[in-house]
C-alpha cells in the first residue's frame, strides 16, 4: 500500500471515530425530548433482542416528551419495560395504545452525572484514536520506507491525531455547556 492510501485510509477511520462520538453524544440527553435518546434501548421481541426504533414510531408532541407507537400493541409491555431498565431515569406511561415519557427536569447532581458520562465516552474515543495510531505506525514500518519518509508519515500521523483529539475536546466542552445549561 503506498504512503497516501495509508493516510487517506487513516483519515477515514478517524472521521468514523468522530460519527461514533457524535451519535454516542446524542443519546446523552439534556432535558430536552430527543428520539435519539432512546437508540440504544434493545426490546425482548419474540425471543429475540430487537432495536426500539425498528418496533415503533418515536415522536415529539412536545418539547419534554416522547411519544412511542409501537407497530404492534403486543410489545407494549416489553417495551415499557426496556425503558424502566434502561437506567435513563425515564418513567414510561402505557396506555394501552402508545407509551408517553415525561421528560424530567434535570437535577443539578443529575447534569454533573451526564457530564461524567459524556467525560468517559471522549475518553473511550481517544483511546480508539490511541489504536488506530499503533496500528497506522505499525503498518509504516512495514512499508521498509527510508527512515526521513517513515519519520515524515510518523509526524503526519501525530498531527491527524492530534487535529482529531482537540475536535473531541472541543465536542465535549459544547456537550458539557450544553448539559449544564438550565
Amino acid at each position: 500500500m503506498d504512503n497516501e492510501m495509508i493516510i487517506l485510509e487513516f483519515n477515514e477511520k478517524m472521521d468514523k471515530v468522530m460519527e461514533t462520538l457524535e451519535k454516542r453524544f446524542a443519546t446523552v440527553r439534556a432535558g430536552r425530548a430527543n428520539p435519539s435518546s432512546l437508540d440504544g434501548i434493545m426490546v425482548l421481541y419474540y425471543g429475540n433482542m430487537t432495536p426500539l426504533k425498528q418496533l415503533a414510531t418515536i415522536s415529539v408532541p412536545e418539547a419534554r416528551q416522547l411519544l412511542i407507537k409501537p407497530f404492534d400493541k403486543g410489545c407494549l409491555k416489553e417495551i415499557e419495560k426496556a425503558i424502566l431498565t434502561s437506567n435513563l431515569g425515564y418513567n414510561p406511561g402505557n396506555d394501552g395504545e402508545t407509551i408517553r415519557i415525561v421528560i424530567p427536569e434535570l437535577t443539578e447532581d443529575r447534569r454533573k452525572e451526564l457530564v461524567k458520562q459524556v467525560k468517559v465516552l471522549a475518553e473511550e474515543e481517544k483511546v480508539s484514536i490511541r489504536n488506530l495510531r499503533h496500528e497506522v505506525l505499525e503498518e509504516i514500518k512495514k512499508c521498509e520506507l527510508p527512515e526521513d519518509q517513515e519519520k515524515g508519515m510518523e509526524k503526519e500521523v501525530q498531527d491527524i491525531v492530534n487535529d482529531y483529539n482537540k475536535k473531541i475536546e472541543e465536542k465535549l466542552k459544547d456537550k458539557e455547556q450544553e448539559l449544564l445549561t438550565v
